[in-house]
């Protein structure tokens, strides 16, 4: 599969998309004023302790005090895991009391920010984890002997106390490598720690890395064919981060006219129809997508399909086309939570597995983890979707002031607007 990285970075914006196959993947934008805080470590103090929702508030210095549940604000691992729902919050914390905190979801609407006490820093190939003492190996390496190799890497190369994890990525990095990342990560995680010892109150004391270089290091690989940047002084920039990082991909690297790009792959046209409620596919059959506080809302229609064969082969088909489109609308609106599938209805039981066989397949392309649950007895298809940054609608648009987002504007408003007169 023919993968490539657009990256456009002007006016204080940076867009990135990734293109499978020509058509638009994955589609990444930051600004600076509005510029994700997941992943960054604070220096916090307990504001509030609430027995009752066995949860803290604590102040981290952002416009709204974060929340942390108790699951989240253990870190001593010499207790036994089993026994740490046994520890209530207010036996592992206290008011007032000083704690290092990472951002895992970010503030949306009146909620301020999740936030955790165990700490992770990803590398370009490992994962340190300096409160938990544990060594794993991602699920996505797949071959036995691999994971056997890394794993034993990772408990070799593991600080005393700490823990390791494997990123897909690290398939078939070398001892070399690893090593190098570790220690990468060893003096970042010392920076921090003297940051906090040595801080103000709270605060900031460790922001992560802006868009271009966390798609360097997380999605940037031997697997993409290339990357394109859109001006001299961004290429000068990603060759100077993949000196350090992985000198081999630079030769995939190349300048080019972004706005040609953006055209010959119409991402502009892909990024306006991932904002739409409806959702047309190549064979004249369309998707409907609703958004609930709860859950996203997905239903098939044949729309101006109807087939050649007979009633079976057109639902088959159709969808076949949407298990397709939905796996890549997951992805380019950064649809996380729960997520309910209305196909259209099918009797036979292999059809059904071979929707699901279409779904697995085209998200196992998906880096966010994605688990699919199957048919529900109502003949619903469920999956859940692992909540990481904001979704494509809450960076591109906001709520409609006059309507509030519900889409329906009240006879009397527009009557004293004088748009609708009696």
């Amino acid at each position: 599969m023919r993968r490539e990285l657009l990256m456009r970075s002007e006016d204080n914006e940076t867009t990135v998309a990734v293109v499978e196959e020509g058509r638009l993947a994955e589609l990444y934008l930051e600004r600076e004023s509005d510029r994700r805080v997941v992943g960054n470590i604070y220096k916090g103090v307990v504001k509030n302790i609430l027995p009752g929702m066995q949860a803290a508030f604590v102040d981290i210095g952002l416009e709204k005090n974060a929340f942390l549940y108790v699951d989240d604000a253990r870190t001593d691992t010499s207790v036994p895991a089993a026994c740490s729902g046994d520890i209530p919050i207010q036996g592992l914390l206290k008011e007032g009391q000083e704690l290092m905190v990472q951002i895992t979801k970010e503030p949306a609407g009146s909620k301020g920010a999740r936030i955790t006490a165990q700490i992770t820093l990803p590398g370009r190939y490992l994962v340190l984890m300096p409160a938990v003492e544990h060594c794993a190996v991602s699920r996505r390496i797949q071959k036995p002997a691999e994971r056997l190799r890394l794993q034993s890497l990772a408990e070799e190369l593991k600080p005393q106390d700490m823990g390791l994890i494997v990123r897909t990525i690290g398939e078939g990095a070398s001892r070399e490598e690893l090593i190098q990342d570790q220690e990468q990560l060893m003096m970042i995680w010392e920076g921090v720690r003297n940051r906090f010892d040595q801080g103000v109150a709270k605060g900031l004391i460790f922001k992560d890395m802006g868009l271009c270089q966390r798609i360097l290091r997380d999605v940037f690989s031997t697997e993409i064919n290339r990357l394109m940047v859109n001006s001299r002084a961004l290429y000068n920039e990603v060759l100077g981060y993949l000196d350090i990082m992985e000198p081999r991909l630079k030769r995939k690297v190349f300048v080019c006219n972004m706005e040609e790009m953006f055209e010959k792959y119409s991402i502009a046209q892909e990024m306006d129809a991932a904002l739409d409620r409806k959702v047309w596919m190549k064979n004249g059959s369309y998707l409907i997508i609703d958004r609930t506080e709860a859950m996203t809302v997905i239903d098939v229609n044949t729309g101006k399909y109807v087939g050649s064969t007979d009633l079976t082969d057109t639902i088959l088909r159709t969808n076949m086309e949407a298990a397709r489109e939905i796996a890549r609308q997951l992805r380019i609106r950064n649809i996380g939570g729960i997520i309910i599938i209305d196909f259209i209805d099918m009797d036979n039981e292999s059809h059904k597995q071979k929707i699901l066989d279409v779904l697995i397949d085209e998200l196992n392309k998906d880096r966010i983890k994605t688990h699919i649950l199957g048919f529900s007895p109502l003949g619903l298809v469920e999956i859940t979707r692992k909540k990481v940054g904001q979704p494509l609608h809450s960076t591109w648009e906001i709520v409609c002031p006059h309507c509030d987002g519900k889409g329906r504007i009240p006879l009397k408003a527009l009557e004293e607007m004088a748009i609708y007169p009696r």
